[in-house]
């Protein structure tokens, strides 16, 4: 089975003879007998999820890496975390993903609210099964866990993702950069509330 390991801004994906998924353009490197072919945009889940994608703004390039071998992928000199699931869901932006394995399933997840938050569009994407997927972000990432009772909240450009079973709600009226008069249009910021982690990255976009 493919192993992904985080070496600070560089993930290593090591192949032995089966397949991985990462973001099309971010091979710097590879070691051995590794061929390389353009997935396609959406990353898996047939067409219905290619056409979810294109209708939500929400794309994601990919391409196949199969053979044996060592391949490093980077994106932009971001940071890189290796998160391993276990049957449960990822819910991250697409532009946060750098790989993940073949046994992993990608989806889109309509937010709503995302149009009106960071503008990536309408929807996020999910990832699911049992596997390692491959997150970047700008600066290290922190894992903030959210309980009942203990709600969270976050500024949009900051989110990265989340797992757990959470909640996301937009609040209107709250937002630091509407503050320090850096905001433009109605402030905001999410709120998640149940039980999980969310993932916040230390810059914002």
């Amino acid at each position: 089975m493919a192993l992904l390991t985080a070496h600070r801004r560089v993930l290593h994906a090591d192949l032995q003879g089966d397949r991985i998924r990462a973001a099309s353009g971010s091979m710097v490197a590879v070691e051995g007998n590794v061929d390389f072919k353009s997935s396609g945009m959406g990353g898996g889940g047939g067409m219905r999820a290619a056409l979810k994608r294109a209708v939500a703004g929400e794309s994601l390039s990919l391409m196949d890496c199969a053979g044996h071998g060592r391949v490093y992928l980077a994106l932009d000199a971001m940071d890189v975390l290796v998160v391993d699931l276990t049957g449960d869901t990822l819910t991250v932006e697409s532009e946060h993903i750098l790989a993940h394995t073949e046994q992993l399933r990608l989806d889109v997840q309509f937010a709503g609210l995302r149009g009106m938050t960071s503008g990536q569009g309408l929807a996020t994407t999910t990832v699911t099964g049992h596997g390692q997927v491959a997150i970047v972000s700008e600066g290290p990432v922190m894992a903030l866990e959210v309980a009942p009772g203990a709600d969270l909240v976050v500024d949009p450009d900051a989110y990265v993702g989340s797992r757990g079973q959470l909640s996301m709600n937009l609040v209107s009226g709250v937002s630091w950069k509407s503050v320090v008069g850096e905001g433009t249009g109605e402030p905001f910021s999410l709120r998640f509330t149940g039980s999980g982690l969310v993932l916040v990255q230390s810059a914002e976009r």
